[in-house]
């Protein structure tokens, strides 16, 4: 199974994970997040490849970080290792979660499907596409 390390900005991470568990109804195994904030940024990187060595199953680890450019995928990006330790910015919910179900897939197609997730989880919404049950 694909480790999932989140790298993003304060508590988002944990909060993402905390999201999934209550879709899910447990948590997913292989599954952590690390909190960048200004008191955490010295040892980040340290930390960072202790989680993926405790991640990685040996199929490998998706490294999923907030906004591209910010200190969060700038780490992401000294820790790629392309085929086992692969990332994306722009992390959402729908992305996460297209990971979560995926990861049985090899990394590469997994990158694939995470992407499309937190892509497709994104559109402009009329009254037309909302349920009227659903309250939108």
């Amino acid at each position: 199974m694909i480790g999932i390390l989140i790298v993003a900005h304060g508590t988002l991470g944990e909060s993402l994970i905390q999201c999934a568990i209550h879709v899910l109804g447990e948590r997913p195994e292989s599954l952590l997040a690390l909190d960048v904030t200004a008191q955490t940024q010295s040892n980040m990187l340290d930390r960072a490849r202790t989680m993926i060595a405790e991640l990685n199953s040996g199929e490998g680890v998706l490294l999923l970080s907030d906004i591209y450019g910010a200190t969060p995928c700038n780490t992401m990006c000294r820790l790629l290792s392309p085929g086992q330790v692969e990332g994306i910015p722009g992390v959402n919910l729908p992305m996460l979660m297209r990971a979560i179900t995926y990861r049985h897939l090899p990394l590469a197609q997994l990158l694939d499907k995470a992407v499309k997730g937190g892509q497709e989880g994104i559109f402009y919404i009329t009254p037309e596409l909302c349920d009227a049950t659903a309250g939108c």
